[in-house]
């Protein structure tokens, strides 16, 4: 077993300016054939961004495929061709007004793999200067500060359903528990 599937065709039928939708027709390993529906998106990349105090830095905003108020870490699209550590950077400091230091890479997040090629690249930074937010036009939100341990409770009691958030708290602390997350920077210096 090969554990793969082979493009045959493809089909696009939605271009939009955040996400692309094409119907695959694709040869299976035993020779049946499927059609795969993909959207394609640029990625994303999202920080969980802890102060001396060991609080997390969260925003509220009125998420509208869901209708509703979602409390999630700092996170947004990245632009094409745009590096995923600078793109972490400016959403912190706009949607927080923070610039983060000791920046370290977390891992990547496959949010919807059977039908989306998204990829969420994953940080985590120390907090170092705390000034105003820059939302962007059209974004409307909420910042706040979450102790670490109460996220993690959050999390556990279903009250923080985004995954990217969920993944980066547990994260986050599984390794200061386990001392594998450093205060020196694994990126930068």
């Amino acid at each position: 077993m090969k554990l793969s599937e082979k493009t045959l065709q493809q089909e696009y039928r939605y271009r939009g300016k955040i996400v692309n939708l094409r119907v695959d027709q694709a040869l299976l390993e035993n020779g049946a054939t499927a059609l795969r529906e993909v959207v394609e998106h640029p990625g994303g990349v999202c920080v969980g961004a802890l102060t001396e105090k060991n609080e997390l830095l969260f925003v509220r905003q009125f998420r509208y495929p869901y209708g509703e108020v979602v409390t999630e870490l700092p996170a947004g699209k990245l632009e094409r061709g745009e590096d995923p550590l600078e793109a972490g950077k400016r959403e912190l400091l706009e949607e927080t007004g923070v610039i983060g230091k000791d920046y370290q890479f977390l891992g990547d997040l496959y949010p919807s793999p059977g039908y989306c090629d998204e990829i969420i690249r994953l940080y985590f930074c120390r907090v170092d200067t705390i000034g105003q937010s820059r939302p962007d036009e059209g974004e409307f939100l909420e910042a706040e500060r979450i102790p670490l341990e109460q996220a993690v409770q959050l999390v556990l009691e279903n009250k923080l359903p985004d995954a990217k958030t969920q993944t980066i708290i547990l994260k986050i602390d599984a390794l200061l528990r386990a001392g594998k997350l450093s205060y020196q920077s694994k990126i930068e210096s």
